[in-house]
């Protein structure tokens, strides 16, 4: 993805969580509706429905898919526990002990939320026409 318009903290940023989300932010990408809860409930475990929520509600604000599923700010995990009913969050360190779950889980969201890569290039000219289209409608 070319990056040359961004300053070099912002290029560093990307895809990551710059700073802990506020609590707006957290009420409006990290809330778990009734169709979140649905597919959470399909995990066994405290651990993989929490990770699961985490990779879910992370793709939501961040754009992607963390490549460590867990290098997020900590109050991020509480609030999803909180929503689960999960009372020791830490349980959440497991999520990753068996490598290939969070793949498993990001692919599942992608499917389930009809997410797409920023290179697929059916979508990208998807993007970039409805861009054009707002760019000329909207101020």
């Amino acid at each position: 993805m070319p990056v040359e318009f961004l300053s070099d903290e912002q290029a560093e940023a990307y895809g990551t969580f710059a700073e802990e989300p506020t609590r707006p932010e957290l009420e409006r990408f990290f809330f778990l509706d009734d169709v979140d809860r649905d597919l959470i409930a399909l995990r066994r475990t405290e651990h993989r429905r929490l990770g699961f929520a985490l990779q879910m509600c992370t793709v939501r604000y961040v754009g992607l898919f963390l490549e460590d599923p867990l290098a997020v700010p900590w109050p991020v995990v509480e609030h999803l526990a909180v929503q689960l009913d999960i009372e020791d969050p830490s349980v959440v360190k497991r999520y990753t002990e068996r490598r290939q779950t969070p793949y498993d889980h990001a692919w599942e969201i992608r499917d389930a939320y009809d997410y797409h890569p920023y290179e697929d290039g059916e979508w990208g000219r998807r993007l970039r026409t409805f861009l054009h289209g707002r760019a000329w409608t909207h101020t």
